[in-house]
C-alpha cells in the first residue's frame, strides 16, 4: 500500500491536461443535449441570486443557454433570489432554492405521482397519508416527486466585489474563451457554459436514482467528472489534495485514512471539518496527508439515496427555518452549517448554531463522504488578476483571442497579439494593449486602453469629436477596468472604473487603494474630503465598495471625469472637481442595487445581432460563404423587429454572389446558405424546396469529379456507341459466333478503423481525405459475389440471394433515374457505367447476373459499394474490359451518383483491395485516390486476429439519415463538424504509422477517439442498446467503434490482450441479454 501511495504522489504533480479535459466534458455536454435519452441529462438547472432583479437577469442567462445548446430543452430552468434580497447564507439559499424548484413543479401542472421509497424501507403511501390534512399530502406527494428529479444547483448569488465588473453580468457569466476556436460563428464561451460541460459528466453517477449536484459559481472545477463515485444513501464532498499554506485560508476536509483507493480517486468517510485552520489545527486534527498536504474543500456537494430524501423533505419545509434566519439576520453556511449535518463530529457545534438543532434532527442520521479527486484542477475567478491570469498563463493557447468581433486593419490601430477581444466592434483609431480583456463592447477613435485592462460593456458614441483625427482622447492605464452600467427607472448610464489590483472590501485604513494608489493619495491629488466620499452615519467601515465615486453625466463628461479620477488629467481640479461634486454620485454598492437588468440585456442582444450582421453580410459581399451563416443567424434574429429583415436583405444579395462566383463557389454551398435564409425568414415551404436543389447540387458536383474521362453517353443506353474499352471481342457484330463466358467475382467486406467521413462528398471534393481499413473473410469464405454469364438467348436475366428475380427483354430499356426501391438498380447501374449497353454487347447475346451477400442486412461492412465492384468487375471481364482496382473504384463511384446513394470511396476501396491499406484522395478534376497497402508483419496479423473481435449487433442501421445530417452540417460550415472530420483524417495517419510499428494499443485509443468523433457529428449514430455493449465491453478493450457510418450493423471490439478476447467472446455468447453474433473472420491478402 504505501509504494502504492508514493506513486499516486508524484503523479498528481504533474498538471492535468486542461484542454484534454474540456474537450471530453463539451463532448459529453453536446450529446447529452442533442440525445438526451441516450446520454442522460438534468431534469432541472437552478441558479440561487442574490436579487430578484439578478434572478431576472439569470433567466434570460438561463434562456440563452437553451437557445444556444448549452442546456436540454427538457431541462427545467429556474433563478431563485434570496427572500426579500436579503442575505440567508448559501445553506438556506440551497433549501430555498429546492423548494422554490418544487412549488415551480406545481405551477408547471406537474403530478407528482407515487414514486419513492423513504427511509426504512416505508414509502410514502395511504398508511403514512392517512390522517393527514390535504396540504400535508401535497407536500408528501411533492417530496415523493422531487426525490426522484436530478438537480445541477449552481450558487451564483452575491456582489462580486472582488471581481466589481463582472458584478452587473453576475461573475458565474463572465467570459472564458478557452476553446472557443473550436467554434467560431458560436457564442462566447462564458464560465457558466465551461461549469456545465462539467457538471454533464457528473450526472452519469446518479444513474436512474434521484440527487442533487451542487456547484460554485466562481471556480471552474477540472476535473473528469464521469468518473465520480457516490456512495449509496450519503452525501458525498469533492477534495483536492492542496498544500498547507492554501489550506490554510479555505475549508478543509478531515477524511478516514480506510476507504476504497483507485489510481484517480479515493473515497472514504468525512471524520471532520475545518474552516481556515492553522498547520497546529491541521496536526491535531489529523489532517495532514502521508503526503504533507491536506483535504481541500472544493464546494461541490452530492446527495442521493436516503440523503437526498431527507434533504427534500427539510427543504419543503423550510419555510419556517428561513424566516427565523430572517428574523434574527443570521446566515446559514452551506459549507459550515448545512454539510456539518452529516459529519457527526461537528454535531455538539452545530447545535449552537441558528438552526442547527433543526438541521441535526433532520439530516443527522446520514454520512459524508469524501472523493478526493486526485487529477484535479482548480480554476478560480475570485479577482480581476485571476480572470486575466487564467487568459494569459498557462493555459493561453486554449483562448480565442478573437471571437465575433469587428476589428480594422493593423494600419488604421494598434491592438496587441495578445489582447482578447470578444463580441465588441473597434473602431479605427483604436490602441490596446498586451493581454487586455474587451467584451460586449463598441470602442469608438480616439480610445487608448492600456495593457492587462479589462473594459467591459462599453459603448463609446462614434461621434461628438471621438474620432482619431480630432482632439478627443480617452486613456484607460495598464492594470485598470473599466465598465458601463445601465441605471433603473431612467436612461441613464454610469461609467464605473477601478484598478486591476483594487480590493473593494479593503477599508481606507487597511491598505484600501482606488485606481492603484492608497487612498489617502487619491484624496491628496484630487483635493477630496472624505465626507465628499462617504457619510458619517453609514456606520460601515470606509471603502472603495461604498465610495460615491461615480458620477451621472453625459457620456463624454464622464470620460473626462474618469481620466481625472484617475490621475491622468492634464486640466486642474479647479475645473473637474466642482463637476464632480455637484454631479449626482453612486457608490459600487448602491449600483450593485440599481443596475437595469431588462435594459442591459436588450442592449447586449442588440449588441451581438449587430456584430453577427455585420460578420455575415462582409461573409456574402466580400467572401465566400466561409462562414457558418446558419449560426450568424440565430443571433441576428435576437433584434426582433429588424432581424427577419436584415436575414431578407441577405437572402437577395444570394443571386448575385452566385453569378460572380459561378465557377469557384459550390452550388451546394450557395444553396445551402439560402435554404438557411429562407428559415431564418420563417419561409418553410420554400426552403423545403430548395432543399432539392441542394442534394442535386450535391450529386451533380461529385458526378463532374469522378465522371472524368468517361463520356456522358454511359449514362444513358440510347446513346450513339463508342468504346472507351480495350480488347473487346463482344462487339455486337450479328455476324460473330456466339462466345460463351461465365466468370464469378467474389470479394471481402471492409472494416474501417479510423477516416470514415473524410471519403465522402463533398468533403472530398473539397479537402483531402484519408482512412485506413482492412479487408476480410468471414466465416472462412469471401461474403460478397456475382456469377455473370452469357446466354444464347437475348436480354439480362438478374437475380439475388434474396429469391428476386427479373427479367429485362430490352436492355435499351434501362436508363436513369431508377427508382429508390427498385432491388436491381445497382445491377442496372452497373450495365450502364460499363457501357456494355452502349457497345451493342446484348444485339445477339444474353447475360445472366447473379448476385449474392452473405452478411446481415444493415451491416455497415461496406456491402453495397463492394457488391457494385463485383458487378463491374465481373462485366468488365466479360467484355475483356480494363478491370484494374482503380477503373473499378472510379465507376463504382460513377455508379453510386447514378444511383443516388452518395456515400465515399472507402468501402469499395476496402473491397477491392487486400489486407490493411491506407488510402488518401486529393480534391480535384478527377478526384485522385492513392492507395497505399500496408506490409504487415505476422506477427501483426497474428495479434490482431487474436485480439479483434467483429461483432454483429443485431441494430438496424440509418446510416442515410446520418449522412444526410452530416452533409447539411458540412454545407453549413459548422466548425464543430469541419474539425471533427480533421481530427479523423489525421487519426487515420496516427493509425498506419502505429500498425506499422505494432503498437495495437495506440490504435485501440485511436479508435476510441474515432468513435467519440462519429458521435461528435451525429450523436444517433449510436443507440441505448450498442452503449450497453461497449460499456459492458471495456474492462476488456483497448479501443472499440461501429464501423462505417454507426447507427448499428457491426462492431470492432479490440481486446486488451488475447484472454480478455476470449473472455468478452465467451460473455456475447452465453449472456442471454445480449443478442448479438461475433464472426469469425480472417485478413484477406489477395488471391
Amino acid at each position: 500500500m504505501e509504494s502504492r501511495r508514493e506513486r499516486r504522489v508524484s503523479r498528481t504533480k504533474q498538471r492535468p491536461d486542461l484542454a484534454s479535459i474540456l474537450r471530453k466534458s463539451w463532448y459529453h455536454l453536446r450529446l447529452s443535449v442533442r440525445y438526451s435519452a441516450r446520454v442522460p441529462t438534468w431534469d432541472a438547472i437552478v441558479l440561487t441570486a442574490a436579487s430578484p432583479e439578478q434572478a431576472q437577469l439569470y433567466e434570460w442567462q438561463l434562456k440563452r443557454a437553451k437557445r444556444m445548446g448549452r442546456i436540454a430543452a427538457s431541462t427545467v430552468t429556474i433563478a431563485v433570489p434570496d427572500p426579500g434580497g436579503q442575505r440567508i447564507g448559501s445553506g438556506a439559499a440551497t433549501l430555498n432554492a429546492i423548494h422554490a424548484l418544487a412549488r415551480h413543479y406545481e405551477k408547471l401542472g406537474m403530478d407528482p405521482g407515487s414514486e419513492v421509497l423513504i427511509e426504512n424501507g416505508s414509502s410514502f403511501g395511504s398508511s403514512v397519508e392517512h390522517g393527514m390534512s390535504k396540504d400535508q399530502v401535497s407536500d408528501v406527494q411533492m417530496v415523493r416527486f422531487m426525490t426522484k428529479r436530478h438537480i445541477l444547483l449552481l450558487h451564483a448569488g452575491g456582489d462580486s466585489k472582488r471581481v466589481p465588473w463582472a458584478n452587473p453580468m453576475g461573475k458565474v457569466f463572465l467570459p472564458l474563451p478557452f476553446l472557443a476556436g473550436d467554434d467560431p460563428d458560436g457564442p462566447v464561451p462564458l464560465l457558466f457554459d465551461h461549469i456545465l460541460a462539467v457538471a454533464s459528466c457528473a450526472r452519469q453517477a446518479f444513474k436512474n436514482e434521484g440527487g442533487i449536484f451542487i456547484m460554485t459559481g466562481d471556480v471552474l472545477p477540472c476535473f473528469d467528472a464521469s468518473t465520480l463515485i457516490l456512495p449509496q444513501d450519503a452525501s458525498c464532498i469533492v477534495t483536492v489534495p492542496i498544500t498547507l499554506d492554501i489550506a490554510a485560508n479555505h475549508g478543509v476536509v478531515v477524511a478516514s485514512k480506510t476507504g476504497i483507493q483507485e489510481e484517480t480517486y479515493m473515497l472514504s468517510l468525512v471524520d471532520n471539518l475545518l474552516q481556515k485552520p492553522c498547520v497546529e489545527d491541521l496536526a491535531k486534527s489529523h489532517a495532514i496527508l502521508d503526503d504533507g498536504r491536506a483535504l481541500l474543500d472544493t464546494g461541490i456537494i452530492a446527495s442521493k439515496g436516503k440523503a437526498w430524501i431527507e434533504l427534500v423533505a427539510l427543504a419543503c419545509s423550510c419555510l419556517p427555518l428561513i424566516s427565523e434566519l430572517l428574523k434574527s439576520r443570521k446566515e446559514m453556511s452551506l459549507y459550515e452549517d448545512l454539510v456539518a449535518a452529516w459529519v457527526p463530529s461537528k454535531h455538539d457545534w452545530l447545535r449552537q448554531r441558528p438552526v442547527g438543532e433543526a438541521l441535526v434532527s433532520k439530516l443527522g442520521k446520514q454520512k459524508m463522504f469524501s472523493y478526493c479527486a486526485n487529477d484535479f484542477l482548480f480554476l478560480h475567478f475570485g479577482t480581476s488578476n485571476e480572470v486575466l491570469d487564467h487568459l494569459s498563463g498557462a493555459d493561453s493557447a486554449l483562448v480565442g483571442r478573437r471571437h465575433l468581433c469587428s476589428i480594422p486593419a493593423t494600419t488604421v490601430s494598434d491592438i496587441a497579439a495578445s489582447a482578447v477581444v470578444l463580441s465588441s466592434k473597434i473602431e479605427p483609431g483604436v490602441s490596446i494593449g498586451e493581454d487586455s480583456l474587451i467584451y460586449d463592447s463598441h470602442i469608438a477613435g480616439g480610445i487608448q486602453i492600456g495593457s492587462q485592462a479589462i473594459v467591459v460593456g462599453i459603448n463609446v458614441p462614434g461621434d461628438n469629436n471621438s474620432s482619431a483625427d480630432n482632439s478627443f482622447k480617452f486613456i484607460l492605464p495598464d492594470r485598470h477596468c473599466l465598465w458601463e452600467v445601465p441605471l433603473v427607472g431612467s436612461s441613464d448610464r454610469v461609467l464605473v472604473f477601478c484598478g486591476l489590483h483594487d480590493n473593494p472590501k479593503n477599508s481606507i485604513t487597511r491598505d484600501g487603494t482606488f485606481c492603484g494608489r492608497p487612498w489617502e493619495k487619491v484624496m491628496h491629488d484630487l483635493d477630496v474630503q472624505e465626507s465628499d466620499l462617504w457619510t458619517s452615519t453609514s456606520g460601515q467601515e470606509q471603502c472603495l465598495w461604498n465610495a460615491k465615486l461615480f458620477p451621472i453625466l453625459s457620456y463624454f463628461e464622464m470620460l473626462n471625469v474618469g481620466m481625472w479620477l484617475m490621475g491622468l488629467s492634464e486640466q486642474k481640479n479647479k475645473y473637474f472637481l466642482p463637476l464632480w461634486r455637484s454631479a449626482q454620485r453612486v457608490s459600487l454598492e448602491e449600483l450593485h442595487r440599481s443596475i437595469d437588468f431588462t435594459q442591459m440585456c436588450t442592449g447586449s442582444s442588440n449588441h451581438q445581432s449587430d456584430l453577427a450582421s455585420g460578420i455575415a453580410k462582409a461573409c456574402i459581399d466580400y467572401g465566400m460563404l466561409g462562414r457558418n451563416l446558419s449560426q450568424l443567424c440565430e443571433e441576428i434574429l435576437q433584434k426582433e423587429l429588424s432581424g427577419v429583415e436584415t436575414c431578407k436583405d441577405f437572402l437577395d444579395l444570394c443571386p448575385k454572389l452566385m453569378e460572380q462566383n459561378s465557377k469557384i463557389l459550390p452550388k451546394s454551398r450557395a444553396y445551402q446558405v439560402q435554404v438557411d435564409l429562407l428559415r431564418a425568414c420563417k419561409d418553410e415551404t420554400e426552403a423545403s424546396k430548395l432543399e432539392h436543389k441542394v442534394w442535386a447540387a450535391v450529386a451533380d458536383e461529385t458526378a463532374s469529379a469522378v465522371r472524368y474521362g468517361f463520356k456522358e453517353h454511359l449514362l444513358d443506353s440510347s446513346s450513339k456507341p463508342t468504346s472507351p474499352f480495350k480488347n473487346n471481342k463482344l462487339d455486337g457484330n450479328v455476324d460473330h459466333p456466339f462466345c460463351p463466358r461465365r466468370v464469378k467475382v467474389e470479394l471481402p467486406v471492409r472494416v474501417d478503423f479510423v477516416g470514415g467521413w473524410s471519403d465522402t462528398p463533398p468533403w472530398s471534393l473539397e479537402r483531402a481525405g484519408c482512412v485506413l481499413n482492412m479487408a476480410i473473410s468471414l466465416e472462412g469464405s469471401l461474403p460478397i459475389g456475382t456469377i455473370i454469364e452469357t446466354t444464347r438467348t437475348s436480354g439480362v436475366l438478374i437475380s439475388d440471394d434474396s429469391g428476386n428475380e427479373l427479367h429485362v427483354e430490352d436492355p435499351s430499356s434501362i436508363a436513369a433515374p431508377f427508382d429508390v426501391n427498385d432491388p436491381f438498380r445497382l445491377v442496372k447501374c452497373a450495365l450502364l457505367v460499363t457501357g456494355i449497353l452502349h457497345e451493342k454487347v446484348l444485339v445477339c447475346t444474353g447475360l445472366q447476373i447473379k448476385t449474392w451477400a452473405k452478411v446481415p442486412r444493415g451491416s455497415g461492412l461496406g456491402t453495397s459499394s463492394i457488391l457494385a465492384a463485383a458487378v463491374v468487375k465481373g462485366l468488365l471481364q466479360v467484355i475483356n474490359g480494363d478491370e484494374s482496382n482503380e477503373n473499378v473504384a472510379r465507376l463504382v463511384l460513377v455508379l453510386e451518383q447514378l444511383m443516388g446513394t452518395g456515400g465515399g470511396w472507402q468501402d469499395q476501396i476496402g473491397g477491392l483491395y487486400p489486407g490493411i491499406k491506407f488510402t488518401a484522395s486529393y480534391p480535384g478534376i478527377p478526384l485522385r485516390l492513392q492507395v497505399i497497402p500496408l506490409l504487415t508483419s505476422p506477427q501483426l496479423i497474428t495479434e490482431l486476429q487474436q485480439r479483434l473481435l467483429v461483432v454483429f449487433t443485431g441494430q438496424v442501421r440509418l446510416a442515410h439519415q446520418v449522412l444526410q445530417k452530416v452533409v447539411v452540417r458540412y454545407l453549413r460550415r459548422d466548425n464543430l463538424l469541419i474539425s471533427s472530420i480533421k481530427r479523423l483524417a489525421e487519426l487515420a495517419k496516427s493509425g498506419r504509422e502505429a500498425l506499422m510499428n505494432c503498437d495495437v494499443d495506440e490504435l485501440g485509443e485511436i479508435m476510441l477517439e474515432a468513435w467519440r468523433l462519429h458521435q461528435e457529428l451525429d450523436p444517433h449514430c449510436s443507440n441505448q442498446f450498442v452503449d450497453k455493449i461497449f460499456e459492458s465491453a471495456s474492462p476488456y478493450c483497448s479501443g472499440y467503434k461501429l464501423v462505417g457510418a454507426g447507427g448499428g450493423g457491426f462492431a470492432l471490439l479490440l481486446a486488451k490482450n488475447a484472454t480478455c478476447a476470449k473472455e468478452l467472446r465467451n460473455m456475447f455468447e452465453k449472456d442471454s441479454e445480449f443478442q448479438v453474433a461475433v464472426y469469425n473472420w480472417t485478413i484477406f491478402c489477395g488471391n
